[in-house]
This record gives structure tokens, C-alpha cells and sequence, in this order.
């Protein structure tokens, strides 16, 4: 069986498992900031694992069951992810950084069918090894290697863990200090760089020290205004969910117990979600 919320939760080793995935996602954002980019923020997310859910689950024999514009703004706003005018937008930008393309079609003529370039399909690729790579780590299955087995292995799980997103209302609704980011662009590298720097020894700690020091080198790195950045980090301080141990912007930044505790919740809910998709699209895994 696929391991439960509670499980992943408590487990002992997912505090280095998650530093790890952390990681992981920096390491895939450094590759291409801007398609990665795609991914890190909540509504964005959300669209992308959408429009890719379209697109695995289209019937190339029935034009009309393509993915399309048409239909992925539906689709998005069925589920109340995003507006008609903003899920527009992202099709036109998607379209514009060549993230998709239209198909070549000789039906009909006013039906345009889309689908991802094959070098966006790389980060999501990525995306969904790291994280099995993390379940495999909690209890020693072999769900990355059932996973590269399977020529079409990403066309069967993606949409199940898509729906899954969709349906969970932690995911939909996230606390208040992770609301904070997941809204801001590349906020969620935004958070996995925090994390990626905290040694789970530390995570007792009312304040947990993440090893960034100066803010404009944080802002370079991910391709962001330092003024918006801070002003997010100003906002989270206010909270009380991050500071500095010395000079404000100038020592080594801190995280609050209670919002490490929401990012590995977080975490948690997501590994959850995706292995149930993960034994639905593949069985169950060896070892586990």
C-alpha cells in the first residue's frame, strides 16, 4: 500500500530526505531558472500540472479531445485555479519561451492542438524522480527504478498526481507563513532554498539557522527583484517565521519552527498524494 500522510509525517530519516529533495529542486532550477520557474509559484503550479494532464490524457484519434486552449482554460477554471484572463496569459506566455507548440493538424482547421516541448517535460521529469527518490528513501522500495523502467512512465502517473493535487484542500489552502511564498514568483525556490540550507539536527530550534546571509545574493540567484524579495521576507518576519540571528539582511537568516514544520507538512501531503498515484499507475513497489 502507499504510504499515508501520517506516516511520511512522523517518519524518523524525512527531515534529510526532504533536505535532500531541496536540493534536488535547486539543482533543477539552476538548469533553466525560467522553465523551472514555471513550478514555483501555486496557481502556476497548478495550471501546469493541468495542462500536462490534458495533454497525456488526450485521444490522438479524436481532434476534439485534444489539449487545447480552449479547453485547458475550462479545465482551469472548472477548478477555480485562476481566472479566464490569467490562464490566457499563461498560454501566451508558455507559447511565447516556446515551453509548448502547436500541433500540426490537417482537421479541422479551427481547432489548434497544443502540447509541451520536449524540453519542458525534462524539469517535470526531474521533479518526479526527486520526490519518488524521497519515498524510496522513507521505506527502501523501488518506485524511481519501476518509474525509468516505463518508456511512458511520467504519461501514466502525472495526471493522477494532478488530480490528486487538485482535490486536496492543504495543497489548494496552504497555512498562512507558506501561503506567503507559494504566491510569490518562484516562491516555492524561494522555500526550497531556506530548507536546503538547515541541517535537520537544528529542527528542534525555535529559530533554525538556513546558512543564507546576504539577500541580494539570494535575490540574484533567483532571478528576482531584491525589493520584492525583501519585502516577502519582511511580510514572513512580521510573522515571526524568519529573521537573522545578527544585522537584519546582513547574518545568516533563521526559519521558525512553525514554518519548517509547515514546509515539511507540506512535503508530507504532496509524497503522500503522489505515491497513492504512484501504485494506481504502476502497483504496488518492491521492498517497501
Amino acid at each position: 500500500m502507499a504510504l499515508t500522510l501520517e506516516e511520511i509525517a512522523g517518519h524518523p530519516a524525512l527531515h534529510r530526505c526532504i533536505r535532500v529533495q531541496a536540493q534536488a529542486m535547486n539543482q533543477t532550477y539552476e538548469m533553466n531558472p525560467r522553465l523551472a520557474s514555471v513550478f514555483a509559484t501555486q496557481q502556476r503550479w497548478l495550471m501546469a500540472h493541468i495542462g500536462l494532464a490534458l495533454h497525456f490524457r488526450r485521444e490522438p484519434d479524436d481532434y476534439r479531445k485534444e489539449l487545447t486552449a480552449a479547453r485547458f482554460i475550462d479545465v482551469i477554471r472548472q477548478n477555480s485555479v485562476a481566472s479566464r484572463n490569467t490562464a490566457d496569459a499563461f498560454v501566451k506566455e508558455m507559447l511565447h519561451y516556446g515551453f509548448i507548440e502547436y500541433v500540426p493538424t490537417s482537421q479541422d482547421g479551427r481547432i489548434r492542438p497544443l502540447q509541451p516541448a520536449l524540453p519542458s517535460l525534462e524539469p517535470v521529469t526531474l521533479w518526479m524522480m526527486a520526490h519518488l527518490h524521497t519515498l524510496d528513501s522513507l521505506d527502501g522500495a523501488n518506485r524511481l527504478a519501476m518509474f525509468l523502467a516505463q518508456p511512458d512512465g511520467l504519461a501514466r502517473v502525472q495526471p493522477l498526481v494532478a488530480d490528486g493535487l487538485l482535490s486536496s484542500n492543504p495543497v489548494r489552502e496552504p497555512k498562512q507563513t507558506f501561503s506567503l511564498f507559494t504566491w510569490l514568483n518562484n516562491g516555492g525556490v524561494v522555500m526550497d532554498w531556506l530548507i536546503s540550507g538547515v541541517d535537520p539536527d537544528d529542527a528542534g530550534r525555535a529559530q533554525i539557522p538556513t546558512g543564507i546571509v546576504s539577500i541580494g545574493d539570494f535575490a540574484k540567484w533567483l532571478k528576482l527583484s531584491r525589493t520584492h524579495l525583501a519585502r516577502k521576507l519582511r511580510d514572513a518576519e512580521d510573522l515571526g517565521s524568519v529573521g537573522w540571528l545578527g544585522q537584519r539582511g546582513n547574518s545568516v537568516m533563521w526559519v521558525s519552527r512553525d514554518f519548517y514544520q509547515e514546509y515539511m507538512t507540506a512535503q508530507a501531503v504532496k509524497l503522500a498524494i503522489m505515491d497513492a498515484a504512484f501504485v494506481e499507475a504502476f502497483g504496488e513497489p518492491a521492498g517497501n
